[in-house]
């Protein structure tokens, strides 16, 4: 089942989150970075920030247990963006990001969008899981963040 989220979910995400970040990141970025990333979004008032400022949030659940959640916003001109889609490790390959995927889709297509972007990091095999859901890459982005930390990404692009 894949749910709304709403400000009191902040904890369950930022579980899953921590839970997930390690096994998707730890190859490609420092624990340093992982940790500096996971708090810059999945604090508590960085959450609730970002909810406010439309970004909707869904959780997946199976037997009413959190597994994964997404998030979608409008950019405007009929541009979303796929911000966050996380799954637990242990239930990954089981068609939960395929339903999140479907969510976002059926959420940009009822507000009136027609393109998904988001950003994937170039060496994350969750690349394979996009272009599987139909996204290409657009184009490349190098963003530097504080403390010399660096995102090294594909911008990825699906039209709905």
């Amino acid at each position: 089942m894949i749910r709304t989220a709403n400000p009191s979910d902040s904890p369950i995400i930022r579980s899953i989150a921590e839970n997930t970040w390690p096994d998707a990141y730890s190859n490609i970025i420092s624990p340093e970075q992982i940790q500096y990333m996971l708090n810059l979004m999945y604090s508590d008032d960085a959450l609730h920030h970002q909810m406010k400022n439309g970004h909707q949030f869904y959780i997946a659940e199976i037997n009413e247990k959190p597994i994964g959640f997404a998030s979608v916003s409008n950019e405007g001109n009929n541009v979303f963006q796929l911000n966050k889609l996380y799954i637990l490790p242990n239930t990954q390959k089981t068609g939960v990001g395929k339903s999140l995927i479907q969510t976002i889709i059926e959420h940009v297509k009822q507000h009136g969008g027609a393109q998904i972007m988001l950003r994937v990091n170039k060496q994350n095999n969750a690349k394979l899981f996009y272009e599987r859901q139909g996204f290409s890459i657009l184009n490349e982005s190098i963003l530097e963040l504080e403390h010399g930390f660096v995102m090294d990404d594909y911008i990825m692009g699906i039209n709905v």
